[in-house]
Parts: C-alpha cells; structure tokens; sequence
C-alpha cells in the first residue's frame, strides 16, 4: 500500500486472519486496538486490505461485523483482473468478482 502512492493515511495490522484449521480465533488477532483506533471521531473509512481466500473474506466479514456500531464507512480493495492481465490465462473465480465489481469507465 505504501509504494502505490494511491493512499495517504494510517494503517493497521492485525496480525493474520482468522483460521478454524490453524486454530486462528479473534482473540489471537489485533482486533481490539483496531476498535479502540476508528472510535476516534476523525476516523472516516476503514480499508480492509486482505487477501481474498476463505480465511482472508473471513476476516473481512468479521470485522465489518466488528465496527457495524461505529459511524464510519468500511471497504475492501477490489478483486479482479490485474492491471496488465490478459483475459484468457484468468481463472472463472477472478472473471466472475471483475464483473460484479466493475466500475463506470
């Protein structure tokens, strides 16, 4: 996030992500200072920037559900064709989260 120079603001890490098979809970993340930061009443977004694998859309979902009772706006980075990927070497999965997350041009 630093080096694409897209965003300008603070970032918090949590640590990993939430995973049943690696005995992965809420309580072993960095959840609960993540909480105590986008109370603060300047906070205006949280960027969920996680990877998008079971454990990492987990993760995403609940923390979304973590801050549901605060004012601020919550996002993830979008899913789907990466810049300079060719369309015919993309899996169904990626083309599928492309189409539902695209965008006006």
């Amino acid at each position: 996030l630093e080096r694409s120079g897209a965003v300008t603001a603070r970032y918090h890490v949590l640590g990993g992500v939430l995973s049943a098979l690696d005995g992965v809970r809420p309580e072993n993340l960095n959840l609960g200072r993540l909480v105590e930061r986008v109370s603060a009443p300047e906070m205006r977004e949280v960027i969920l920037a996680l990877n998008a694998t079971v454990d990492g859309q987990t993760t995403a979902h609940y923390v979304t559900e973590l801050l549901t009772h605060l004012p601020i706006k919550v996002t993830r980075l979008a899913h789907g064709v990466p810049v300079g990927g060719e369309l015919d070497y993309l899996d169904e999965g990626t083309l599928s989260a492309a189409i539902r997350q695209r965008t006006a041009f």
